[in-house]
């Protein structure tokens, strides 16, 4: 392995560490040695080494300077500088070339092996490792999955679960993913079969001993943060999972303290008609369309589902006893992104702001329908890529980093979740059925029972039912419906395809975020 590793040592006084290049010739490495930096550059360009040694103070080209023209010709070369001097401006500087190590001077041969080992080997160490981690808590997950017997329990197990899936796609080794995937399926299943036997109660008043869901997230959760001293920004970015917050963190974490991360559940089905209004309503579904019987859409109807957020918003206000002024902004493109950017600084005198932000439910939609953008997004890793590459680059972004250099508190949290489906389930309805992939809603449906989530009593989950034979069916884990007179197309179409509506952690269980300002 070793003898593949070809290593330049750049050093006025190298025939000084001829006892260092033997120590490391002997461990298997190829050393090429040079006196002087501008040798150091051209012996970069023509051997082409995987690691450089670079001493800091050299006649001629300093140190680095070489590290610059080093770093010019070949980007990605690791380099070591090494030193006499501690001044902290010259690690400053070689730190913010992109140094792999630094090492201060007099350096001993086992100095120099262990920096090797730690740059070259670092991926198969960190691959070996989490191999090892994950094996050893694999056993504590499937221990968990067993015991699970409360939603706090199972908002432990999905972040432990989303904790192994994010350490191993950092891994080269893939021989665990598909241990991992079966875990996790798993989980989707016994946590389906959890949601089944506890939803309807979970939706019985019940005060504040209740779980916390999307049509109370506002009483239970956000309503502390609103005092009128310090504004507030709720920013629902649509159909944000937990893995993608994830990668998403650490770019906020430069701007902002985390003061709480969480997760909440949402009802179902989980789509942005029923979980973004319950939101911004503080209501169920069938108490908006009571309150607001001209402004709730079922599915049959026509038009925009969520045409009436900011009514249903400032209404809860006054309900809720919230005061002082407030704003709701919903962006659905790049234009209405930069428009918002451009009128962030009037929102700092109202004590709660609303931003809506829909591009991964956008996005994910789009993958379905374009192959092109299916490519882009191919698996969860990639999802996530493109969500972390979206979101750096966004007007959501710019607008974040203006937010932070005021005193303001800012919750992120989303109205649900998706999932990659892939099982298709049968189905059979009329032409006033929906079209939702993950549940469907009509009178006379016909489908084998044991394979769905069965609300034959719309009122009971506080569902608006037109009919009296009206029912709702909701897939499970990652089942999707298929019709049989159009069975290949749909199985052919839809399968790896992102959906939501229906029950699985991914949807359900969904990132809750409170953060200041730094």
């Amino acid at each position: 392995m070793n003898d593949k590793i070809k290593i330049l040592w750049a050093d006025d006084e190298i025939d000084l560490l001829k006892p260092h290049i033997l120590f490391l010739e002997q461990k298997g490495y190829e050393l090429i040695t040079v006196n002087n930096g501008n040798a150091a550059v051209a012996k970069t360009i023509s051997e082409k080494p995987d690691l450089v040694f670079l001493d800091e103070n050299m006649p001629g080209i300093s140190g680095l300077e070489t590290l610059r023209q080093i770093k010019a010709v070949q980007s990605d070369v690791k380099v070591v500088m090494i030193t006499k001097s501690e001044e902290e401006y010259i690690m400053d500087d070689a730190i913010g070339s992109q140094i792999a190590d630094y090492l201060i001077k007099p350096v001993n041969p086992n100095q120099i092996l262990h920096s090797i080992k730690k740059i070259m080997d670092k991926s198969r160490l960190v691959t070996e490792k989490t191999t090892q981690n994950y094996q050893i808590d694999f056993r504590n997950i499937s221990n968990m999955l067993m015991d699970s017997q409360s939603l706090d329990d199972w908002k432990d197990l999905y972040s432990k679960l989303i904790y192994w899936e994010l350490e191993l796609d950092k891994s080269a080794d893939k021989s665990m993913n598909e241990v991992y995937e079966n875990q996790k399926k798993e989980a989707n299943h016994n946590f389906s079969k959890f949601i089944s036997k506890n939803y309807i109660n979970y939706l019985q008043p019940t005060g504040d001993n209740g779980p916390v869901m999307s049509h109370n997230l506002f009483r239970r959760k956000v309503k502390q943060h609103i005092d009128e001293k310090v504004p507030v920004f709720f920013i629902l970015i649509d159909n944000l999972r937990l893995d993608q917050w994830k990668t998403i963190a650490p770019i906020l974490k430069e701007r902002f303290k985390i003061e709480e991360e969480d997760q909440y559940l949402t009802i179902l089905p989980t789509t942005t008609q029923y979980c973004r209004n319950a939101i911004f309503s503080g209501l169920l579904p069938s108490e908006i369309e009571k309150r607001f019987p001209d402004k709730w859409s079922n599915d049959e109807d026509e038009g925009g589902k969520n045409n009436f957020e900011e009514d249903f918003f400032k209404d809860m206000l006054q309900r809720l006893q919230i005061k002082g002024k407030n704003s709701y902004t919903k962006v659905t493109n790049l234009d209405g992104g930069k428009a918002m950017v451009d009128k962030i600084s009037n929102h700092f005198q109202n004590a709660i702001n609303v931003i809506v932000y829909n591009f991964v439910d956008a996005f994910s939609h789009a993958r379905t329908e374009v192959s092109i953008i299916r490519e882009l997004a191919e698996d969860e890793a990639a999802y996530r890529s493109v969500t972390e590459s979206w979101f750096k680059h966004s007007p959501l972004w710019e607008a974040l980093q203006i937010i932070s250099e005021k005193k303001c508190k800012v919750i992120i949290t989303t109205d649900h979740g998706s999932v990659r489906v892939n099982k298709p389930v049968k189905i059979i309805g009329d032409k006033n059925t929906n079209s939702n992939l993950r549940y469907k809603q009509g009178k006379n449906l016909s489908y084998d029972a044991k394979d769905v989530f069965e609300i034959k009593k719309p009122e009971l989950a506080f569902l608006p039912k037109v009919n009296v034979s009206q029912s709702f069916v909701v897939c499970k884990e990652d089942d999707f419906f298929a019709y049989p007179n159009n069975y290949n197309y749909y199985v052919k179409y839809y399968s790896n395809t992102f959906q939501h509506g229906g029950i699985s952690l991914e949807e359900m269980m969904v990132p809750y975020i409170v953060m200041e300002s730094r």
